[in-house]
C-alpha cells in the first residue's frame, strides 16, 4: 500500500513555518546589527542564519514535510 504525502494548504507546512521563523530571526539580527554601527560580525551572523533557514526549508521539503 503506497503512502500518499500529506497535503498542506497555502504553505502551512512544517517546512514553510520552520523556514519563515528562522529567516525572520536572521533578518531581525542583521537589521538590528546594521543599525548599530554597523556591527559587521552580527550582520554576517544574521546572513548565515538566513542561509540556514533556506537550507532547512529545502531539506524538510525533500523529507516530505513541505508542499510539493
Amino acid at each position: 500500500m503506497a503512502r500518499t504525502p500529506k497535503y498542506y494548504h497555502h504553505g502551512r507546512s512544517p517546512a514553510a513555518w520552520t523556514g519563515s521563523v528562522v529567516v525572520a530571526l536572521g533578518f531581525a539580527i542583521a537589521a538590528v546589527a546594521s543599525m548599530l554601527g554597523p556591527a559587521w560580525t552580527w550582520v554576517i551572523v544574521g546572513a548565515i542564519i538566513i542561509a540556514i533557514g533556506a537550507l532547512a526549508t529545502a531539506v524538510l521539503k525533500v523529507m516530505g514535510f513541505g508542499q510539493p
